[in-house]
């Protein structure tokens, strides 16, 4: 027979969700609630949070900013890993739950909760992403996932649930789609966004203004990078946090970083979510001009090859696994050359990269003239081309002999 759980920290946004959340697990549980509120950039809510909870029952609220440690230590090591799913998606909420989920376990262990909740549904990819992570750094700890055991099935058994049991959640006109916000980028999924034909709904987006209706003006940005790693814009230094923070203001002004996908979902289905993410969609570009004159071809080209590999580690819940962990040694390795500055200009939703330079670039401007030069045989090319063309030579003959 299963220990009795006396505790549980739950991650609580301050939503109707999790609201209801923290009441039933009361009363379904009999244990007290710690709420857990991670402030990973998602604004507003963070500062109500604590009384919301207090107010709905829960025996302590614990509200910890983590914006730094998230950029750090998770949007950075994937930005040097050049990690996008899909060819589209930069994985804003993937890289969000692990470092949630750390704080949850951690704010257990801290006053010895018997358990841990969470609000993701048992449809998506986040009930993956926080258990894998819980279960990764304390194997002992037992997991509360309401919605794959309660027998509310929707938002409006929530609101009925809210108002059976005077929980003081505002219940305002629903938002035709469902958001998720941190400080690196806001998704949009559900509602009137489960049709891939319907756009999205005029005045929908948060972080950025229509590309359309951006400012008839380029503006340009340099950013500096150490070892692979953000540190500066327009010459300025900045703390993780506050480096992308700035980007997103410039990239939001002007329409940077609009994402409209199909994607697959870990569990099985396929997802329609829309994403603006634009600090991060600079920092991809500007990272890669970097690596460009820095990075080897051949190294180039392996890390490429498995950076799809990482980026599905990643969004499948994966980051404390030990094929992640010991990708990124890899990834943070080659990265030791990519040292310089990217200048990149933003006009109406797009990123041009229009210059790069480092005093470790493997860019040597005497080789690839166009002009004479003493260092490159242009003859030498010949043989070169001959030992390339050697099977296609061999294999046409062959072909050519049998009639085809």
């Amino acid at each position: 027979m299963s220990k009795q759980i006396d505790k549980v920290v739950l991650a609580y946004s301050g939503g109707l969700d999790t609201s209801v959340i923290l009441r039933w697990i009361i009363e379904r549980y009999g244990a007290e609630v710690v709420a857990y509120t991670a402030d990973v950039g998602q604004g507003d809510e963070v500062d109500e949070a604590r009384d919301k909870a207090l107010a709905t029952g829960a025996v302590d609220a614990v509200v910890e900013d983590l914006r730094d440690e998230f950029v750090a230590d998770f949007v950075f090591p994937a930005l040097r890993a050049s990690s996008v799913y899909e060819g589209y998606y930069l994985l804003g909420t993937s890289l969000a739950r692990p470092v949630i989920g750390k704080g949850l376990v951690a704010t257990a262990e801290a006053v010895g909760a018997d358990a841990i909740a969470h609000g993701a549904t048992g449809k998506g990819n986040d009930q993956v992403r926080f258990e894998l992570t819980a279960y990764a750094l304390k194997p002992d700890i037992r997991v509360i996932a309401p919605w794959r055991e309660w027998e509310l099935r929707g938002r409006a058994d929530c609101v009925r649930y809210a108002e059976e049991h005077g929980i003081p959640v505002p219940v305002t006109p629903d938002n035709p789609y469902s958001m998720d916000a941190n400080l690196l980028h806001i998704s949009y999924e559900g509602g009137v966004l489960e049709d891939p034909w319907e756009p999205p709904p005029k005045g929908m987006f948060r972080m950025t203004v229509d590309p359309w209706e951006a400012p008839d003006v380029m503006e340009t940005v340099t950013i500096g990078f150490e070892k692979g790693t953000p540190v500066s814009v327009n010459g300025t230094r900045l703390g993780p946090a506050e480096l992308l923070q700035r980007l997103n203001e410039i990239g939001g002004r002007l329409g940077v970083g609009r994402v409209d996908i199909v994607e697959n979902r870990f569990v099985g289905m396929k997802s329609r979510g829309v994403y603006e993410t634009p600090g991060g969609t600079i920092l991809y570009h500007a990272h890669r001009a970097v690596e460009s004159i820095t990075l080897d071809r051949e190294v180039t080209h392996l890390r490429d090859e498995l950076a799809p590999r990482y980026a599905e580690m990643v969004y499948n819940g994966f980051w404390y696994a030990p094929e992640r962990v010991a990708l990124q040694d890899f990834m943070d390795r080659i990265q030791e050359r990519v040292n310089g500055e990217a200048r990149v200009t933003l006009y109406k939703g797009n990123v041009f990269v229009d210059g790069r330079r480092s005093d470790d670039s493997l860019y040597d401007e005497k080789t690839v003239t166009f002009e004479e030069d003493d260092v490159y045989d242009q003859a030498d090319a010949t043989g070169f081309i001959r030992l390339q063309s050697l099977r296609l030579r061999t294999f046409a003959e062959k072909r050519i002999g049998e009639g085809e």
